[in-house]
């Protein structure tokens, strides 16, 4: 028996489980809007989260996991598409890159200022 879906990358979620998506024909723009869908937080990153491969990531990685939520993530080198679309489709230049409720939050110094301001928590628990 084949398997009908193609893997995307290495998309996890919080517990390192991998996502699998029927990719086949979906330009680079839906996948994205796919992904960000996917889950209530979705972080677009260098790595995984048990291994960021920068430190931006590791940042936000370890404040996603402070506030112990669920969230999905998408290891943009894994896919040169993705991760040139998601830099065009956020109009926004550096990863990571962080979505709740399928709106664009920011990067790393964004997050990181909006969870020492308390600003992050507050939107996650909406």
């Amino acid at each position: 028996m084949s398997n009908p879906f193609n893997i995307i990358g290495q998309e996890q979620t919080s517990k390192g489980l991998p996502y699998q998506e029927n990719a086949e024909g979906l330009d680079v723009k839906k996948r994205i809007e796919n992904m960000i869908s996917s889950t209530p937080v979705f972080l677009f990153m260098k790595g995984i989260p048990d291994f960021p491969q920068c430190g931006f990531s590791a940042n936000v990685i370890a404040i996603l996991n402070s506030l112990d939520i669920d969230y999905r993530t998408f290891d943009v080198l894994s896919d040169m598409d993705i991760r040139q679309g998601i830099k065009e489709f956020s109009n926004w230049p550096t990863i990571p890159q962080l979505y709740v409720n399928g709106e664009f939050i920011g990067g790393c110094d964004i997050i990181t200022e909006m969870y020492q301001s308390g600003e992050i928590q507050t939107l996650l628990a909406k």
